[in-house]
């Protein structure tokens, strides 16, 4: 028994003795090694509004690995980028980088991150090919050093890189508005939109159409909305005339317009420039008001009403014909009234012929009445609805008395009772 313990105890010493020991890992040598290109095309067009995606990559290797007993693992390899950040620098070139510089985090050798940045170009960009440079900062596994058999020691390098990313500014048209002026551009009508078009790019358009477009919220509406130019060289300037709407819900202000080109380059390719937008000042609606007093007819009566109109509104009314509508008590045969032109602050006069039911109730009343006219480009345009008083009375003249059925009444009972009298007198004499 006593053998038997000596003899276990002699394996499990051997067992330990044979047992293969952990080995750790290390490298002696190692960096990353990064690069950046932009994802998809490099080619903008001046005035554009660009996402740039930018892809960094890590291609670093590490150099000899070491497998010993006595070594301990690194929790870190010398390949890998860590708290790399990038940021976008202009270099010079005609761009505007709106984003700030954007952290990334580690990247491992073998793999790549994208990353985005909003870029503007100039609007007077010249063409040509430009170099923007990508600013990397990140560190790096530079030493590790072990102490003993279980303490490790990490330094690490950091870098502050530069590298260029090529982009390519295109030819493109781009143009300049000046000189906006409008002629009767109120609200309800239609009228011409002028302005002055400059070619401000670099680049010839053929067959060049210059395009008037209604922008959101805008409560003008293109109604002729092209002028061709032809062939429209750098530094042109074309003279252009629109027509354009006024909608009715409008106000007066100003509101803007989207103006572009359309056109051909030098091979053919039918192309856009850029879009502009200008304001453009919009008048007053064509508004009348009635200035005249209340016209006073009698029960029964036929006469003249007289109605005043004031143009109160920022545009002439050409043309202008007045008309009433007389519904019950009155009635017209004659219910229309030419007025003529009537400028701003101008006032007509519209005679009108009516008649008055004999059983028409002593009170006001409201006529409508409404204007239809010309505006400047003679499109028919009819005003809003007013009101015309009216009062019917009977006005105390001997006319009234003799068609008043109360009065009528009252003088047949009032004769009757004088013959009564003189009757009766008679009758008294003769006894």
């Amino acid at each position: 028994m006593k053998y038997s313990a000596y003899i276990m105890i002699f394996l499990v010493c051997a067992a330990f003795l044979i047992m293969p020991v952990s080995a750790g890992v290390k490298y002696t040598s190692g960096a990353p090694d990064m690069d950046v290109k932009i994802s998809g095309t490099n080619e903008f067009e001046p005035g554009s509004d660009v996402a740039l995606t930018v892809i960094v990559s890590n291609t670093g290797e590490v150099g000899t690995k070491i497998i010993q007993s006595d070594v301990v693992t690194r929790d870190d390899i010398p390949s890998t980028a860590r708290l790399v950040s990038i940021d976008l620098l202009e270099n010079g070139a005609p761009v505007e980088v709106k984003t700030d510089a954007q952290m990334l985090g580690s990247i491992e050798s073998g793999t790549a991150v994208p990353v985005t940045f909003s870029v503007t170009i100039d609007k007077t960009a010249e063409p040509g090919t430009y170099d923007l440079i990508a600013n990397l900062k990140y560190k790096y596994l530079y030493y590790a050093e072990q102490y003993g058999t279980d303490a490790m020691s990490y330094t690490y390098k950091t870098v502050d890189q530069q590298l260029p990313l090529k982009i390519k500014i295109k030819e493109n048209m781009q143009l300049e508005i000046s000189n906006v002026k409008t002629d009767s551009m109120n609200v309800g009508v239609e009228g011409y939109i002028k302005m002055d078009v400059t070619n401000a790019g670099a680049e010839t358009g053929y067959d060049t159409v210059l395009r008037l477009k209604k922008t959101e919220g805008s409560a003008i509406v293109p109604t002729d909305a092209s002028a061709f130019v032809g062939e429209f060289a750098p530094g042109e300037t074309a003279h252009v005339t629109f027509k354009a709407s006024v909608s009715n819900e409008g106000e007066a202000k100003t509101y803007p317009v989207t103006v572009y080109a359309t056109y051909k380059d030098k091979n053919g390719k039918e192309k856009i420039s850029d879009l502009e937008t200008v304001g453009v000042g919009v008048g007053g609606k064509v508004k009348f008001e009635i200035t005249s007093e209340a016209g006073s007819l009698r029960p029964g009566q036929k006469g003249e009403l007289v109605i005043t109109y004031k143009n109160i509104g920022d545009t002439t009314a050409y043309n202008a014909q007045a008309r009433i509508s007389a519904v019950k008590p009155f009635s017209s045969n004659d219910d229309t009234a030419y007025l003529g032109n009537i400028a701003p602050g101008e006032s007509a006069t519209g005679v009108y012929e009516i008649s008055v039911s004999a059983d028409a109730t002593e009170k006001d009343y409201g006529i409508d009445t409404e204007i239809r006219y010309r505006d400047t480009l003679d499109n028919s345009q009819i005003s809003d609805s007013m009101k015309a008083k009216v009062t019917v009375q009977y006005t105390g003249s001997l006319g009234d008395i003799f068609t008043s059925p109360i009065a009528l009444t009252v003088i047949v009972f009032a004769i009757l009772i004088v013959g009564y009298l003189v009757y009766q007198r008679k009758i008294k004499n003769n006894d």
